[in-house]
Formats: structure tokens, C-alpha cells, sequence
């Protein structure tokens, strides 16, 4: 994504001046190849970018200075710090990335899946804190097991809170797509899931997350004993082996 921000950021400068020429029709501002690769610290972790280089020759009326490229708008910290300026994304450059990620999240949705067979679906909904008009936005998200271990994400779409009927179309849609019944489905105790999968994959075995399985019992305990119980709780739940949990 930051990738994709920079481009798109240096595209809209680009376009801005294409009009912008000198006494022999050349334009004044140009692609310069690339800056070397650089690794910029983000919230998720640090990450190598190339960025693209602006070539401007345009000069300031007032200081006769070259012009150079810096970016306008509300500011991510990490473009920041690689770009080198204290401004950010221009209004054009997040039209165009906010189009191209809608694009690509539809077609992700849009793919066949009728070559996958999962084994184990984890299903969870993310509330977030935006509101649409009157409602809360969650997110729904679906991430499967493949025969070989392989983990990856199947679905992701906005619904209702985590109702059946959101969890329902969302299922309904992979199924559209070609996928099959998982062997378990693996979510928390919303019970909007759970009547969705006996509705749309009714030959899924059903099971309860234990990681949401330890929080709920671990907020029902006392302070003090919540910090002496998380460990081994934690331990319980990520065993290395079969046996291991058959001895605790």
C-alpha cells in the first residue's frame, strides 16, 4: 500500500503540470526513474519501498530555487519519513488509491474457489468505531485452513453487526464462488455465525474459538487471579503436540 500511495502520489504531480513546458514543447516536470530502496518503519512493521523520483525543472518566480516534489494533504507518518517532508497525500492521489483498492477487493471477492478445499474455517467479526449513518460498522472476516497447512484469507466484507443474515450472504457468496463445506468451522460465541453455517454449510462440524473461550472466562475472574491464570490458560490453548492437552 505504501508502494501504491507513493505512485499514485507521484502520478497526480505529474498530471498537475503536464501543461507545463518550455520554449521547445518539453514538459518541465517528468518521471526520473527510481530513488534506491529504502525500509521505512510503519505500525505494521518495517517494510522496503522504492520510491519513484520526480524530474522538475520549473523554478520558484519569487527565489529563482528549482522546484522539487513534496506531497500535500493529511499525512501519513511513514510516507513522511520517506519522502522527507512534512506533508502528505493530495485529495487526487487518495481518490485514485481508494478506487484502485476497491477494484482489487472486488475481484478478490470475485475469485474461484471451487479448486480450494479448506479444512478448518476461523471466522471472526471486527467491530469498528466508524459509524455509517446510524450503524456500526464490523468487519467480517473468514480465514481458511488448506489439506497442506497452507493458512489464507477467503473473505472479508462489511456487514450488520454480525448477524445471521450478514454472516449468511457472506457464505452464500463463497459458496456461489465454488467453495465446499468445511470439515470444522471455528468462531466465537455470536451466535449470528452459527446459524448462518448451519443454514448455508450444514456439513460443517462447528466449534468454539479458544482464544475468545479463555477471554471470556479469564474477564470473569478476579484482578489478581486473571494475571496468575493467563499463562497456563494461554499454554492450554496453543498445545505442541496431541497429548499435551489431554495431560492438563
Amino acid at each position: 500500500m505504501l508502494a501504491a500511495a507513493l505512485q499514485a502520489e507521484v502520478a497526480a504531480y505529474i498530471d498537475q503540470f503536464a501543461g507545463v513546458r518550455d520554449e521547445n514543447g518539453c514538459r518541465l516536470v517528468v518521471r526520473n526513474g527510481a530513488a534506491e530502496p529504502r525500509t521505512v518503519l510503519t505500525t505494521a512493521g518495517a517494510v522496503e519501498v522504492t520510491a519513484p523520483r520526480v524530474n522538475d525543472k520549473r523554478t520558484d518566480p519569487a527565489t529563482g530555487e528549482r522546484m522539487r516534489f513534496s506531497s500535500s494533504g493529511d499525512f501519513a507518518p511513514a510516507l513522511g519519513q520517506f519522502l522527507g517532508t512534512g506533508a502528505g497525500l493530495s485529495s487526487s492521489a487518495i481518490a485514485k488509491l481508494t478506487e484502485t483498492w476497491k477494484a482489487e477487493a472486488a475481484s478478490f471477492m470475485a475469485r474461484d474457489l471451487s479448486g480450494v478445499d479448506y479444512v478448518y474455517l476461523w471466522v471472526d467479526g471486527i467491530h469498528l468505531g466508524i459509524r455509517l449513518e446510524e450503524d456500526k460498522l464490523c468487519l467480517l472476516v473468514m480465514i481458511g485452513v488448506r489439506a497442506d497447512g497452507r493458512m489464507e484469507l477467503v473473505a472479508l466484507a462489511d456487514g450488520y453487526r454480525e448477524s445471521a443474515e450478514s454472516w449468511a450472504d457472506l457464505l452464500r457468496e463463497c459458496a456461489r464462488h465454488g467453495m465446499s463445506p468445511p470439515v470444522l468451522a471455528i468462531g466465537d460465541g455470536a451466535l449470528g455465525f452459527w446459524s448462518a453455517v448451519r443454514e448455508v454449510f450444514p456439513q460443517a462440524k462447528a466449534q468454539r474459538c479458544w482464544f475468545h473461550k479463555i477471554a471470556n472466562v479469564l474477564g470473569a475472574l478476579p484482578s489478581p487471579r486473571t494475571r496468575v491464570r493467563r499463562r497456563p490458560w494461554r499454554r492450554s490453548g496453543t498445545p505442541r503436540t496431541r497429548t499435551t492437552p489431554a495431560r492438563r
